[in-house]
């Protein structure tokens, strides 16, 4: 079963009944037509095997958990050049059911505003001469949901162990450690609160449902109160050993989705079921049931507007100057260009531009005939292999 099939399915109904912007009607239009003859495709022949091969194009859509794969490798191999030889840091923040809340009514302005204080508060305190005292290059990836499909806005950032120091000198961080989470999540609440204020004077907040009495500034006061106390969650997963575990890394979780199709279970009855992982008993994973109009909802939550960036650049990597900064830093660490970094092995599905053929492995595929699209009914099953 695939997500694409639950759409399909529900997803004429769900329409009907709920009043979507184009971007989601976009959306769910390009995951049920993914893959299908509705799209084209082509046909491929095996020189070793004589195989014929049916491919249907894809829709591309960065939403789609099927459209990854070959986006995932171009971005892996367009990184690769740009790692150092260096220990890897990977730091998530996160913020409160309460600013959640806020987020579901202000989904770009507060996803905007969490890149903009996390980058803050990254730079600042590595800046700071009482810790690393250098100008430290990350990237960092939004996620915005949780295992259950809740909303659950969080930033992923990936930090190599040290950074420049004003005196354009390399200066590496503690072997195991990168910074102080504790010193990190006070700044990084004082920071994404007053940015959060600074939105709601500017009038470019909104509410409505249960939030709406947030209108009045003085509810906006005392709803925001007890999170200025509140220990807000930044954590330091275990560093990578090198570059070799920072593409592993790369390669599956930066152009992840909601939920993928492995971890769909069933659909009966106007249900879906899918299996979560909860992190209090990670060994024990759990299965949830909801309708599917719920379940659709649920998805439609992580729909990120058209042109919004989930992955960004930051101090060393900035756009701006990353060639530049990056050289510096590798002749600063001694290390010939072509020897920085291990070779990339790629699944043999993700390698652009290369086909080979599913049945024998051996023999490379070539196209003999074009499919162009078609604008009929979508077909409830097609082989999209």
């Amino acid at each position: 079963m695939e997500l694409a099939d639950i759409f399909r399915q529900h997803g004429p109904a769900y329409r009907k009944s709920h009043r979507l912007p184009l971007q989601q009607h976009r959306l769910m239009q390009a995951i049920e037509t993914c893959r299908t003859p509705v799209l084209g495709g082509v046909v491929e022949w095996c020189d070793h095997c004589q195989y014929t091969h049916i491919r249907y194009r894809s829709c591309r859509n960065r939403h789609c958990p099927k459209c990854q794969g070959e986006s995932r490798a171009k971005w892996v191999e367009q990184r690769t050049a740009e790692l150092l030889p260096v220990e890897y840091f990977h730091v998530v923040f996160t913020v409160p059911e309460q600013i959640a809340h806020i987020a579901f009514y202000n989904r770009e302005a507060i996803y905007d505003l969490l890149f903009r204080t996390v980058s803050e508060t990254l730079l600042t305190i590595a800046r700071d001469p009482k810790h690393l005292g250098a100008e430290i290059g990350f990237f960092s990836v939004l996620h915005t949901w949780g295992q259950n499909l809740h909303l659950h806005p969080h930033l992923h950032c990936v930090i190599p162990g040290g950074g420049l120091s004003p005196e354009g000198q390399w200066v590496a961080c503690l072997p195991g450690f990168f910074l102080p989470v504790r010193v990190l999540s006070r700044l990084f609440r004082r920071l994404f609160l007053e940015g959060l204020r600074a939105l709601y004077s500017a009038g470019e907040l909104h509410f409505w449902g249960e939030l709406h009495a947030l209108e009045e500034v003085a509810a906006f006061v005392d709803y925001l109160a007890p999170l200025e106390k509140k220990e807000w969650v930044v954590y330091a997963k275990p560093p990578f050993g090198g570059p070799q575990q920072v593409l592993a890394y790369l390669g599956r979780y930066t152009h992840r989705v909601a939920i993928s199709n492995r971890r769909l279970v069933a659909m009966n009855d106007g249900q879906v079921s899918f299996r979560w992982k909860d992190y209090r008993h990670p060994q024990r994973p759990r299965v949830t049931t909801m309708a599917a109009e719920e379940f659709i909802r649920h998805f439609l939550l992580h729909a990120l507007a058209r042109g919004f960036q989930r992955i960004r650049y930051y101090g060393l990597m900035a756009n701006c100057h990353r060639a530049d900064k990056l050289e510096l830093c590798r002749r600063l660490l001694t290390s010939p260009g072509a020897d920085l970094l291990p070779e990339i092995n790629l699944p043999q599905t993700e390698r652009p531009g290369l086909r080979r053929c599913p049945l024998c492995g051996e023999g490379t595929l070539s196209r003999i005939e074009v499919w162009p699209p078609s604008h009929g009914p979508v077909p409830w099953r097609c082989d999209s292999s």
